[in-house]
């Protein structure tokens, strides 16, 4: 089985290295002359030159690359970023290309350096590609990212000293309220000035510290992730003292939370988590099994129902119950204006971007006239289609064209014929062409 396996591994890094030659003859074939951002008349309509590798690669007609983005079955960031990491290896890494055709290195390994040298300056690549050439397999990423960084010194001394001034401003503190989890977790990133790095280090240990000798059984971790929370919401009790901007006079305000989520729960749940609360059992027991998650809006994730319980009952909370939407019922207005109603139904339907494999969240995207409002078509939800702007272009003023055959399923063709089906399952490439 192991011979096998290592066969098809063979194999796979074939077909790889033949699809990044196909990646670079299409580039080759679908270069935008002029400079970036410039539009150009391609079969009677606009299309504009991207630059998705370094200086010195060439700009790539940006709707021709979605067709071939879409075809390769990736997502349109993740796709952008695969061709643009190909094309550096070919333009501006060509000894590097060279040893992926060759085989003597793999292609994940050429991505990832692709993605250290495209912001560097031709000349910069260059010194890179050279100095990699002898011993490309060989180098680990600490000794790389040396040599990029002296490639920086030696071709562009002047961003080096730019980013040496601005090493500062990249400090932040990041709380991902955003992203809560399905326990009700939330991640935190800082890259902070040393020494208020270590004072707030050493606040955290003494209120973890502090929290052990009183009887908090939970391990260091635990203990310092509260400490956090702690110091927070003694700042929170504050009174600040501020000045009425009308009068003049110095009234003291204390901040409270402003969370805003959105959850989509059913009414079983809510009965199931209720029941259970009046038995004294867990509601999430065998027989509630099945009614006991919502869904966070912001979020895109499931949710216990206990986990909203618990954010309900936190004090100044404010619950609004919004009807049941349904999502199939059309209510046309006469306007081209889209109302708020018809923008919420169409995004808890669709819930993100219809092009093939976007993710983009709808409530990101403008929503699109399937049929154009200027033709007939009506304001109503099964003629509103949520697209982010990129894509939203590539339907307005290039080939690209789809149909709503039902609500929240679209049929699209590509430029060359090429047909995606997309609806609540994702996107599926079809053999009509």
């Amino acid at each position: 089985m192991l011979s096998w396996i290592a066969d098809d591994a063979e194999v796979r890094d074939h077909l790889l290295v033949r699809e990044w030659m196909n990646i670079v003859a299409w580039a080759g074939a679908n270069i935008i002359d002029g400079a970036e951002g410039a539009a150009t008349l391609t079969e009677g309509y606009l299309d504009t030159g991207v630059p998705i590798a370094g200086p010195g690669a060439p700009l790539v007609s940006e709707f021709q690359l979605m067709e071939l983005i879409a075809v390769l079955g990736r997502s349109p960031d993740g796709g952008r970023s695969y061709v643009g990491q190909v094309i550096e290896c070919a333009w501006r890494l060509p000894l590097l290309y060279a040893a992926v055709v060759d085989g003597r290195v793999t292609p994940w390994r050429a991505q990832r350096i692709a993605d250290l040298t495209r912001s560097l300056p031709a000349e910069a690549a260059e010194f890179v590609d050279r100095h990699l050439n002898a011993a490309v397999g060989g180098v680990g990423w600490a000794q790389l990212e040396r040599l990029v960084t002296e490639a920086i010194l030696r071709f562009d001394p002047e961003r080096a000293e730019a980013e040496r001034h601005a090493a500062n401003d990249r400090r932040h503190c990041d709380v991902y309220l955003d992203e809560v989890d399905a326990h009700g977790g939330v991640h935190l990133d800082a890259y902070l000035d040393a020494a208020d790095g270590h004072d707030f280090n050493q606040a955290v240990a003494r209120e973890a510290h502090l929290r052990g000798q009183l009887g908090d059984e939970s391990s260091l971790d635990v203990r310092r992730a509260k400490a956090v929370g702690a110091i927070a919401r003694r700042d929170l009790a504050l009174d600040l003292l501020i000045a009425d901007e009308t009068t003049g006079e110095v009234i003291a305000q204390a901040p409270g939370r402003r969370v805003e989520l959105n959850v989509h729960i059913t009414d079983t749940a809510l009965a199931a988590q209720a029941q259970g609360s009046r038995d004294g059992r867990c509601a999430t027991s065998s027989t509630t099994s099945g009614n006991n998650v919502g869904r966070c809006e912001e979020t895109r994730s499931p949710v216990q129902v206990t986990q909203v319980k618990e954010w309900l009952q936190v004090p100044g909370t404010t619950v609004i119950v919004r009807p049941v939407i349904d999502l199939a019922d059309c209510i046309p207005v006469d306007s081209y204006e889209i109302p708020d109603r018809h923008q919420r139904r169409v995004r808890l339907r669709d819930h993100s971007c219809r092009f093939p494999n976007c993710t983009k969240q709808a409530v990101r995207c403008d929503l699109d006239h399937a049929q154009p409002h200027a033709a007939g078509g009506k304001t109503c939800p099964c003629n509103l289609v949520p697209l982010c702007r990129r894509h939203h272009r590539a339907k307005t003023h290039s080939t690209w064209r789809y149909q709503a055959t039902s609500p929240g399923h679209y049929l699209w063709t590509s430029p060359h014929g090429h047909m995606f089906h997309v609806g609540p399952a994702g996107t599926t490439i079809l053999d009509g062409y």
